[in-house]
């Protein structure tokens, strides 16, 4: 039988970012009447010379197991108390409860407070008149050029070289060795010249090498090194190079054309590379016209967002093959990325307002609808489709996707898009 609400004092009080007190008090009546109960329910556990299993009296409970009753009966009337007053107020917390300043002692009333955190109530008072700017990525012949070079790379055969040195784009196996550190073995190394792959101080130390040959180096490490610690360190090294590779790579004519995929000629590949280009410019021009439409949304709407909901989300970016990171790796995280990962909630929240005020989320038809096209660019049943869909757990992520495109095409209807020179 739970707590009856009326009986208790309770007060709400509301901070920042979603977080909630409530104070509550429960009366020493009441407190007895649980201690009573309590008392009754451990001395069936008792077994105490001159007394039956489970007739011990209440007095004598109270005094083998004072401090053990005690907090019994403070755990169970705490949790049951937050549990009635959640109800009653229809309050749905986001987080867990913490207790704090407990108070009581036996004929005394229980006083404590327990903290949490509830989702934002968020209030979309503007959704227009945002004026936004669609950017302008041009297709040009050397990124048509580019594109073709990496598909002569990936067809290309390494051949080894046993005369030259390498050379940019060159792959080498080498062996380094750090001079400062006795004892220290050379450690094999295979890398590409020109591909970051080395600082530029080794790879221009490996190119003054031939095959089989070795030398003594000072390199410097560059101010952009990933590890801060070490930029504008040097080093003294030893490097060995043991093999070099060059990448011979088709002509460009119509039978790489041919090779590459169903083209007849080499203008016909070009043709189908300058479209994709396009069409990948046509989407990051429209992403960028969601992520100004977004920010401007969220800069006309402010809300807070509580800190279960960041590292909820941290959470869920960091988990990988189902392995969670634990708590200290998400207090470290929070400090590094919080802002971050704060307004991509922020997005996120905004988004699914929007679509819950605007009556904008994804429907059963519109949901058959996507999936038939799927099958039909599958050349698959839409059956076999849906079940995929389903079993991947990926019904839902198609939902939401339709359900962001329209918020999108709902934000662009009510704003200005004015295409850049």
């Amino acid at each position: 039988m739970g707590i009856d609400v009326s009986k208790l004092q309770v007060t709400l009080e509301e901070g920042e970012r979603g977080q909630r007190t409530l104070k509550i008090t429960v009366p020493a009546e009441l407190m007895a009447q649980e201690r009573r109960a309590t008392a009754q329910k451990l001395s069936k556990g008792l077994d105490l010379p001159g007394f039956r299993k489970g007739k011990v009296p209440a007095a004598v409970v109270e005094k083998r197991l004072g401090a053990t009753l005690n907090q019994e009966v403070v755990d169970r009337v705490v949790g049951d108390a937050y549990r009635e007053v959640l109800q009653d107020r229809d309050i749905r917390p986001i987080s867990q409860g913490e207790v704090d300043q407990v108070d009581y002692a036996p004929d005394t009333d229980l006083s404590f407070s327990i903290t949490f955190e509830v989702a934002p109530d968020i209030e979309l008072a503007r959704v227009s008149g945002f004026q936004v700017k669609r950017p302008h990525y041009p297709v040009t012949e050397t990124e048509v050029d580019k594109v073709l070079q990496q598909i002569r790379e990936r067809q290309g055969t390494w051949t080894p070289r046993e005369e030259g040195k390498p050379g940019e784009g060159d792959m080498v196996a080498v062996r380094i060795q750090r001079l400062a550190e006795e004892d220290d073995e050379p450690r094999p190394y295979e890398l590409t010249l020109g591909k970051d792959e080395a600082i530029p101080d080794v790879e221009e130390a490996i190119q003054s090498l031939e095959v089989g040959q070795e030398g003594d180096f000072t390199v410097s490490f560059p101010e952009d090194f990933p590890n801060e610690e070490r930029r504008g360190d040097t080093e003294e090294l030893r490097i060995f190079l043991d093999s070099r590779k060059e990448l011979e790579v088709p002509d460009l004519d119509d039978d790489f054309a041919k090779s590459v995929g169903e083209f007849e000629t080499l203008d016909e590949l070009k043709e189908q590379i300058e479209a994709d280009l396009k069409k990948e410019a046509a989407e990051e021009a429209e992403a960028a016209v969601r992520g100004q439409l977004l920010e401007q949304l969220l800069a006309a709407n402010s809300f807070q967002v509580p800190q279960a909901m960041v590292d909820e989300y941290l959470r869920s970016v960091m988990t990988e093959d189902g392995k969670e990171p634990d708590d200290d790796q998400i207090a470290r995280a929070r400090e590094e990325v919080g802002d971050r990962a704060e307004r991509a909630v922020k997005r996120v929240l905004a988004i699914q307002e929007l679509a819950r005020s605007q009556e904008l989320k994804a429907t059963a038809e519109e949901v058959d609808e996507r999936i038939e096209k799927l099958a039909e660019s599958n050349d698959v049943p839409p059956g076999e489709i849906y079940a995929r869909l389903q079993k991947a757990g990926q019904i839902e992520r198609l939902e939401r996707e339709i359900t962001e495109r329209k918020v999108f095409e709902f934000l662009k209807s009510e704003s200005t898009i004015t295409d850049e020179n």
